[in-house]
């Protein structure tokens, strides 16, 4: 799925900030180390769970994210929580969410009728976490380089990417 009439508010050289929100201390770093070899001038921050996310956003809504990583599964407000309330918020709802989530489906109709809810409440797209860090850091970058409007790179593993269209 594209994103959605995103557009670089950011100068060319200027560094695309990325948001993740997950809960997981080991997926927090591997996301960290993963953005931080990708041939791009990026500036992470994290959050751990979606009560500290929607603080951040509200405290910094003058410096918000270029584009959000959601986990799905989180303590205290979750990822459909927190997508709903990004999206219901006119000095957020532009902010480019992706769904980042461990979980795998019960069956298929289970998980295609979950994508389609996240995309009706407005993410841009959903991606299941790989279990390999090359396979990592290659969604991460596909997403980024969408996100710029750059064109992907080219993967080996067609499933890597698991966007719903």
């Amino acid at each position: 799925m594209a994103f959605k009439n995103f557009q670089m508010t950011n100068k060319q050289n200027d560094p695309l900030n990325i948001l993740l929100a997950d809960d997981d201390k080991d997926d927090r770093f591997f996301f960290e180390k993963a953005v931080n070899e990708i041939q791009l001038v990026t500036a992470i921050k994290t959050v751990n769970d979606g009560e500290q996310l929607m603080d951040y956003l509200f405290a910094n809504l003058i410096h918000l994210p270029d584009l959000l990583f959601l986990d799905l599964n989180m303590p205290r407000k979750n990822g459909f929580e927190c997508l709903s309330e990004i999206k219901g918020n006119e000095q957020l709802m532009h902010i480019p969410v992706v769904m980042f989530s461990t979980s795998y489906p019960r069956d298929l109709v289970y998980e295609q009728d979950m994508i389609n809810r996240l995309y009706r409440i407005g993410a841009q797209n959903y991606i299941r976490k790989p279990g390999e860090f090359i396979k990592l850091k290659q969604v991460i970058h596909n997403v980024i380089l969408q996100v710029t409007g750059k064109k992907p790179i080219k993967t080996e593993d067609k499933n890597i990417l698991n966007p719903v269209i």
